[in-house]
Order: C-alpha cells, then structure tokens, then sequence
C-alpha cells in the first residue's frame, strides 16, 4: 500500500488533510497485561519466577473488580504484588478533564497517553445501562470534512490495553456512583476519535478482552459492542470471520459515489456498492444486524430522492438485514453546514419507512459540550487550526457537489436498475 504524508494539526497546506493509513512513529507504550491473552501472561508470570497462576489471579482482580491497586490483592503474596502490577499493569492514560452535560448523565473524559497524545472517550447513562464510546485512534486519518476528529489527522494507533484502559476506567467511575448511583457499564462503542478498521489487530484483541471471560476478559455480551467503519471493505470481511458476533456499524451518509467521494474520502477505493455488499456479507456470516449510521446534514445530504436511493440500494440486497440510524448532524467548530431541519429529517424517515426498512433517529448527547468526537481533543492540539481547516474543507466539498443536490435525471430509471441489479441473489430474512 503506498504510503501518505500524514498532515500535522498546525501546519496549514490546503483545504484538508490527505486520506491516510500510516500514523506517525512513536515509542511503544509499556507492555500490559491487557495487550497478552491468557496464555502468555502464564508464561511472562512463569519467566519472572512466579506460579503461572499468579498471572489468572491478577486478571481476575483487573477484569472482574476493575482493580489496579496492589493493596487491595489480598489473595496474593505481598512480597509478589508490587513487582506483578509493576509489570502488567503499568499506568497507561491519565485524565486530562472530564466535561459533564445533559444534567449529568454523559460525561466525556480527554485522556492524555503515555507519549502526549490525547483521546476521548465519553460514557453515558440510560435508565437501564451505561455505554461508553470508546476511542481506538489518536486522531484519524479518514480526513472526513464534517468530522472533528478527521480534520486534526491521525496521530497513531492506540494499543489494546489503551483501548480497554478506557473501558477499565469507566466500569470503575459508573461502579463507584458518578452517575449518582452505582450503574453497570453493558455497552461498548468504537464511535469515538479513529477508524477501528484501520486499527484492526489492536481492535481485534480489544473486543477479546471485552467480550471473553475472566479470567481472559471482562466477560461482556458481544451483542452489546458495536464497531463502526467509514468503510473499510476488506476489513470487514476479516471481522465477519472472527467468530465474534459484534455488531457493525457502517458510517454511510450518503448513498451515492458522486456525493460521498467527498464526504468519505475512502469512497474513492471502495464505493458505495462494495460497501453494502459487505455489510450484508457480514450480516450473513454473523447473523447480526447492520446499523446505518446517517449523519443528517442540511441541503447536503438529507434530500427524500436521496433516502429513496438509499432504500432502494439497501432492499436490493434484502430484507430485514439492516437498521438505519440518521443522526442529527453535531457540527464541528467552525462548520459551514448544521443539521437538516425537522421537516427534513421526518420526511427522511418516513421515506425509509414506507419502503420497509426498520429505522431510529439516534439519540444525541452532549451538543451543550462540543458533544463531537474530536472537539475536546482539539482544544489540547490547536483548536482554532482545527476549525479554519473544517471550513475550509467543507466549503470546497460544498462547492464541489452543488450539481449533486438535485434529483438525477431518470431518477426512476436508476431506482429499477438498482431492484433488478441484486434480484433473486438474496433471500428475504
């Protein structure tokens, strides 16, 4: 794969930064007991001189009570604890500042790594759980225009234990009453700051420790972890073979190539149709529900023709396969587009409706907090770079897709070749 320049957040060389894949080189953060499975955290135990045991019971206190602290083992030797968690469990986050909205039920954390790179991560809570949103990416290098965290660029993947150093942290704070009363932590999202795909072996083992028991991992239902994509096709394919029945969240916005060409600079590799045609495999080999993540963005993206292709693209490959979640645009600082209007968004939904495909308008939380992912971070980066670089971008994709606002000619035509392209080749589920 040929490499990108990575753009740096402070340095100004055009509308946005480049679609990349290739982070920065930094020194690796310490080694942690959640970067090993099981196994090879009985054979490190076992080389530093102790029963491979010792390593089951460390996990155990790590992912069934959330524990770091070495004075709080009482099931091992005290002349073993300091020296087990000095060596699996090194500090690896440390938080910067915590942000609180919606009357305190969603709080988002900026976390500074061991190498000054920041992250976010944001936990909320429901009447019957918590979900936390996690992060796999410092920075992102999709370079998506309406997105915070793309326009900052990527600055390195994050380990599996930083990933899960997250949730450890959150399980914690909800367990401990910052809600106000002790709340069990039941869902993860990879939503927040990068692309998990473009991340995918440490994600891989993330959702290992997430989803296999202790003494493995924290013993959560893969039905409740959900990992986006902007679309990264031969990545999914590999994630619908791991066995692990995740649900996959595609990040669409547009049902089109013309128009998502530059919304989702991925697009120009793997279109809209390869896409799909991936969710719905992955569909197949898990037996899991696609979600649509749709970013409604107003004049942009969120014309009824365009909910009409999106129906049409969708049901050509089946029924009952897929959810879609429009989503009221959160603008980035310093956008030139906001959220479609009210009447916009019903119109929207009522158009997927009547063709039959299950559809929510995702809840959003903190728009009082900068609630994007992204935003925080940007503060900490350069937060005024990152907004004239969001304006900028936009208003060169705005101006690019003005002829795409408007209903295609033949419009009908397209919708028939798109029902015949896929007909008999799928089933109804």
């Amino acid at each position: 794969m040929k490499k990108t320049k990575q753009v740096l957040p402070r340095v100004e060389q055009g509308p946005r930064p480049s679609l990349s894949f290739t982070a920065q080189r930094h020194g690796k953060p310490p080694r942690h007991l959640a970067d090993l499975s099981r196994t090879e955290r009985r054979e490190l135990v076992a080389d530093l001189g102790y029963p491979q045991f010792r390593a089951d019971q460390l996990s155990k206190h790590y992912f069934e009570h959330n524990c770091i602290d070495p004075l709080q083992m009482s099931d091992l030797p005290q002349a073993q604890r300091e020296k087990l968690v000095d060596m699996l469990l090194p500090p690896l986050i440390t938080k910067v500042r915590d942000q609180v909205a919606d009357q305190g039920k969603t709080i988002k954390t900026l976390w500074k790594l061991f190498d000054g790179a920041v992250v976010e991560s944001v936990l909320m809570k429901y009447p019957d759980r918590a979900t936390l949103c996690i992060s796999s990416q410092a920075g992102c290098g999709m370079a998506c225009p309406f997105c915070a965290t793309g326009q900052a660029g990527l600055t390195r993947n994050l380990t599996t234990a930083e990933i899960i150093e997250q949730l450890r942290y959150a399980r914690q704070a909800a367990a401990d009453g910052v809600f106000g009363e002790p709340v069990r932590v039941s869902n993860v999202v990879f939503m927040g700051m990068g692309e998990p795909l473009a991340n995918y072996p440490a994600v891989r083992d993330a959702l290992h420790r997430m989803i296999d028991p202790a003494p493995e991992g924290f013993g959560m239902s893969a039905r409740n972890v959900t990992v986006s994509t902007v679309g990264m096709v031969p990545v999914i394919n590999k994630l619908a073979d791991e066995g692990l029945p995740v649900t996959l969240a595609v990040s669409l916005h547009a049902p089109d190539d013309e128009l998502r060409d530059d919304l989702i600079p991925i697009n120009s590799r793997y279109k809209v149709g390869e896409l799909l045609d991936a969710a719905r495999r992955y569909f197949v080999r898990t037996g899991r529900r696609v979600s649509i993540e749709y970013a409604l963005i107003k004049d942009m993206n969120d014309h009824e023709w365009r909910a009409e292709l999106l129906a049409a693209e969708l049901n050509s490959r089946g029924r009952g396969w897929v959810h879609i979640n429009p989503i009221p645009l959160n603008p980035t600082p310093g956008s030139i587009w906001t959220a479609s209007t009210a009447h916009a968004t019903d119109t929207f939904v009522k158009t997927l409706s009547r063709a039959g495909i299950s559809t929510t308008i995702r809840d959003t939380r903190g728009s009082d907090i900068d609630g994007a992912c992204g935003q925080l971070a940007a503060e900490v980066v350069d937060r005024e770079h990152v907004s004239r670089r969001a304006a900028k971008a936009q208003a060169a994709v705005d101006a690019r897709i003005d002829a795409h606002r408007s209903e295609p000619q033949d419009f009908d035509s397209t919708l028939a070749a798109i029902a015949a392209s896929h007909n008999g080749d799928n089933d109804d589920e």
